[in-house]
């Protein structure tokens, strides 16, 4: 195990303080210049690609320079702008007729956006010194996005493309992707991919011709990978991203191996591999014993861990469909799942084997860090987190929003724009959204949110606690969302709820709608009973509503309570609460609600504070970035 961990876990007398006890370890600002033991002929080819991508790099620069990702903390409150004049901005709604899928069609005749003061993108930080970083990842906003994941994703690529870095996503090639959306989509190269095929009862070693593509999405590089065959392999066919015909775990473990597999035959040697979840974990074992078994190669791996309710369970016959036989990583120290010790056969877990093989770990919240390194979040890997050779590499980054994306004073989907400087064209908002949806029209009833999916981690009983407390206490209740526990709020929504004034529950998925929900909302409730971060509450500040959440996770280090937070723990920018009972959530709801009632200028004064904070990617990859740094071989 000492030559594994020097080879994958890197120097780790280099190595920060523990992540878990801070937002973010310092890690040394200064790299020196790379150097490895290739060849000369596969350094030239080497230097050659590094050549075209900085050419590629250059040009989206340039293409871009008039928007980008900002700079500053979730926490950090941007200094106030003189505000522009303030066009008129109810003309040109189309309001909507009952009945109607509004979302489903533009808002207004023309958009509208505003001008100047807050709509102004901040200027972005530059890195002196360029790294190369690819993300290996399962989805990526907004072609190939279940969850938070594809937003992150794309929102931590664009971030570090801003600050001058080179940035690649390789990303499956579902049949279901949008390709109107990837621009410049061109065929890049066929290569053939070591692959395992289960015949007779048997995995047998073969190789499976795989097509890669090149294109660009929201202006970041996007490599593409599928089987060249359509027509005899069903891996990554049907239409959504998960959840179609194919056997997933053959897919994701194919799907590791043929990205390392382009990496070698294309001669690209990334500065950071930076895997994301247990989609991706496989890359980390591959690329140590496979593609760079001496550490000769400058290239590092981070793994990302989004959630961790779900660390790839995986038999160790399945493995081999990578091409490489499971057997060599079933081991305590390795990647043997211990919950399936003493089992006939025991398994490996994916999400364990790239902890361990890892250079570093990160997870999306400096919050939800302390909860797994000491707080139980964690779970049965608990064990693996307490060895001080990989809790040492482990960190906490909180994630940011896209603030391009979701930006309310240039939102083309919402029916009048607004901002911190010009918000009247928020009450406009949700005016078109109580006629759209059938509401009673009342600006002085607060609208409370729920945009989330349907399922246990979100708090299904405290979101029906809120449902029931805002009706009861003479508010507005809308949720938008779909999962598991579809069949409750559906029931709701057919039986007691059915054309209530006061009420609306949607249960479906629609990213058009979601926008118009947090800009006409002035409450957006996140109950979640574990959140390794959370997006819904700071898209809630982005939209000048007021977030009410569990404290947990990210949750607990974006939301402080405008009435309990202990001095110095951030801006007061909403409501909080500690348990997971309906009383705990009543109380929190019942001070937002009297606020809302009792102090309305006070309620205003609040939004617009909210809608000033930075939400944005800017500190967060400035985070990456010296992490990335850090692991870097001198």
């Amino acid at each position: 195990m000492q030559a594994l961990g020097a080879r994958r876990v890197g120097d780790l007398s280099r190595a920060p303080s523990r992540a878990a006890q801070a937002v973010v370890r310092t890690v040394p600002k200064a790299l020196s210049q790379q150097t490895s033991t290739i060849s000369l002929d596969e350094e030239i080819a080497r230097l050659r690609q590094e050549n075209e991508l900085l050419k590629q790099q250059l040009a989206l620069y340039q293409a871009s320079t008039k928007g980008s990702a900002v700079k500053a903390a979730v926490v950090e409150v941007l200094p106030k702008k003189a505000a522009p004049a303030s066009p008129s901005v109810d003309g040109g709604i189309l309001w909507p007729k009952p009945g109607e899928a509004f979302w489903e069609r533009a808002p207004r005749t023309e958009p509208a956006p505003l001008e100047g003061g807050a709509a102004d993108p901040p200027v972005v930080e530059r890195d002196a010194q360029a790294q190369h970083i690819i993300h290996i990842t399962a989805e990526m906003a907004p072609i190939a996005k279940v969850g938070g994941l594809g937003d992150v994703v794309t929102g931590l690529a664009k971030a570090a493309l801003a600050r001058g870095h080179f940035v690649t996503v390789m990303l499956p090639f579902y049949e279901c992707l949008p390709k109107g959306q990837i621009e410049g989509l061109k065929h890049e190269m066929d290569i053939e991919v070591p692959k395992g095929y289960r015949w007779d009862g048997e995995i047998m070693v073969g190789s499976l011709k795989t097509s890669v593509f090149w294109g660009r999405v929201q202006g970041c590089p996007v490599f593409l990978l599928k089987p060249a065959d359509d027509t005899n392999c069903n891996i990554f066919r049907g239409g959504r991203i998960y959840g179609g015909s194919y056997n997933e775990m053959e897919a994701y473990l194919y799907f590791c191996r043929a990205c390392l597999e382009y990496l070698r035959v294309s001669n690209q040697h990334p500065h950071v591999l930076q895997l994301h979840d247990w989609h991706a974990a496989a890359a980390s074992l591959l690329y140590w014993d496979v593609y760079n078994p001496s550490g000769a190669s400058r290239t590092r791996v981070m793994l990302t861990i989004h959630n961790m309710d779900n660390t790839g369970e995986c038999r160790q016959d399945e493995f081999s469909f990578t091409g490489v036989p499971g057997e060599a990583f079933a081991t305590i120290d390795k990647a043997l799942d211990e919950r399936t010790i003493g089992h006939n056969p025991e398994r490996l877990n994916l999400m364990k084997g790239g902890i361990v093989y890892a250079n570093a770990v990160t997870t999306v919240s400096p919050t939800y860090a302390r909860e797994v390194m000491t707080g139980g979040a964690a779970g049965w890997l608990r064990n693996t987190f307490a060895r001080p050779e990989l809790s040492d590499k482990f960190y906490g980054i909180l994630n940011g929003i896209d603030t391009e994306e979701w930006n309310p004073a240039t939102d083309p989907l919402l029916a009048a724009n607004f901002d911190a400087d010009r918000p009247a064209g928020k009450a406009l908002c949700k005016r078109f959204l109580q006629e759209g949806l059938g509401l009673e029209v009342d600006p002085k009833k607060p609208l409370v949110a729920v945009v989330s999916r349907l399922v246990p981690q979100k708090g299904i009983h405290l979101i029906k606690a809120a449902l029931f407390r805002t009706v009861e206490r003479g508010g507005q209740f809308v949720l938008l969302g779909s999962g598991h526990s579809d069949p409750v709020f559906r029931g709701l929504a057919e039986g007691q709820f059915k054309d209530h004034p006061n009420c609306r529950l949607k249960i479906m998925y629609s990213e058009r709608l979601a926008h118009q929900i947090y800009a006409a909302a002035d409450v957006v409730v996140v109950p979640s009973m574990f959140e390794p971060c959370g997006l819904t509450q700071m898209i809630a500040l982005r939209y000048g509503a007021v977030p009410l959440v569990r404290r947990t996770g990210g949750l607990a280090d974006t939301v402080f309570d405008l009435d309990h937070a202990p001095p110095g723990s951030g801006a007061r920018n909403g409501f909080t609460f500690d348990g997971a009972d309906d009383p705990s959530l009543h109380g929190a709801l019942d001070r937002a609600l009297e606020l809302y009632a009792a102090q309305p200028s006070r309620w205003a004064a609040l939004a617009q504070d909210n809608m000033r904070l930075d939400v944005s990617w800017g500190k967060s990859a400035k985070s990456y970035v010296d992490v990335y740094r850090s692991i870097s071989p001198p």
